[in-house]
């Protein structure tokens, strides 16, 4: 072979090596949550699973925008796959809202079948409809509690408190409901928002409220769990449509295994938490979720619904 030729083959091997279409994949968690841990493992698993043909880079802790840019950047083509809220979600489409309205499941194992449900299945589908853009799977997030300076042990302890709420319209129903005051906050600001006293309280699961810290500017960790919250992980449509079938096929099952990775994972977390945050100095007080919840369902097929109540029927009689 001559050199010219060489050259050719080289450069054309070259080409072939720099083929491989990058990825953005966005999430607003730490990097020591187990989203982001699990994101980073699928990331190399498709890049071995598809031959290089996909490089997927992860940014964590808001490094591409709040929680709501991320949302907009898939139609921007900003970012290609997210972890985001399903009531970030359903302000592009209103009924895949409804696993993240409070008091919305019974238990873990409620929310469990409705993961695994066709109710779902259909949401994501309308998702899809709607936007273009596919759900792959769903992680499990924790149960959010409240946080505060003051013990929280029923409903009218939290009357005009100032909590902190992500900025997703029905994320304000529970506050609402108890005569709280939702004060929307950026995720990446809350620790500074409690600690000069900008909000009195926040509510979020007991990993998250470890790994953000907010136990060092928070007396009280008080065990609502007004919200079985969960994380949607979502491919852009463009990104999607663009790919053959059989990488759509091993980018479907890599982020469903992560996503059961990640939900055992807080599932085991949640369990150790409160005894740890007892170590720390935290008092966490239990709460008797009874008159918290008769306050909240009342509104959940009221004017903040964004769904219908044929959807919520289907969502109470899983088993």
């Amino acid at each position: 072979m001559s050199l010219a030729a060489a050259a050719i083959v080289g450069a054309a091997g070259l080409g072939a090596a720099q083929a491989a279409e990058k990825l953005k994949f966005a999430h607003v968690y730490e990097t020591t949550e187990p989203y982001h841990k699990r994101a980073l493992e699928a990331a190399e698993e498709i890049k071995k699973q598809t031959n290089g043909r996909y490089e997927i880079e992860v940014f964590p802790a808001s490094s591409l925008g709040k929680e709501s840019d991320i949302n907009e950047g898939l139609g921007l083509g900003t970012v290609d796959i997210i972890y985001t809220g399903a009531l970030f979600a359903g302000r592009f489409y209103g009924p895949i809202a409804i696993s993240g309205a409070p008091f919305m499941f019974r238990d873990l194992d409620h929310w469990k079948s409705y993961a695994a449900s066709d109710l779902f299945g259909e949401l994501s589908a309308g998702y899809r409809k709607k936007t273009g853009h596919q759900v792959l799977a769903l992680t499990y997030y924790g149960q959010r509690h409240v946080t505060s300076n003051k013990p929280i042990l029923k409903p009218e302890d939290m009357k005009n408190l100032k909590i902190r709420v992500p900025d997703a319209p029905l994320y304000r129903m529970f506050p609402e409901a108890v005569g709280a005051n939702p004060t929307p906050i950026a995720f990446a600001e809350v620790y500074l928002a409690l600690q000069q006293g900008v909000a009195d309280a926040q509510e979020n699961p007991l990993p998250t409220i470890q790994a953000k810290k907010f136990y060092e500017v928070q007396k009280h960790i008080n065990l609502t769990g007004h919200i079985t919250d969960a994380l949607l992980t979502i491919v852009s449509g463009m990104r999607w449509d663009g790919m053959k079938p059989e990488d759509q096929k091993i980018f479907a099952s890599v982020l469903k295994e992560a996503a059961a990775k990640a939900t055992a994972d807080i599932v085991e977390s949640e369990q150790k938490l409160a005894d740890w945050f007892v170590k720390e100095g935290v008092t966490v007080n239990k709460v008797d979720r009874g008159p918290f919840r008769e306050a909240v369902v009342k509104l959940h097929n009221g004017p903040s619904a964004t769904w219908d109540k044929a959807t919520y029927d289907k969502l109470q009689a899983l088993k």
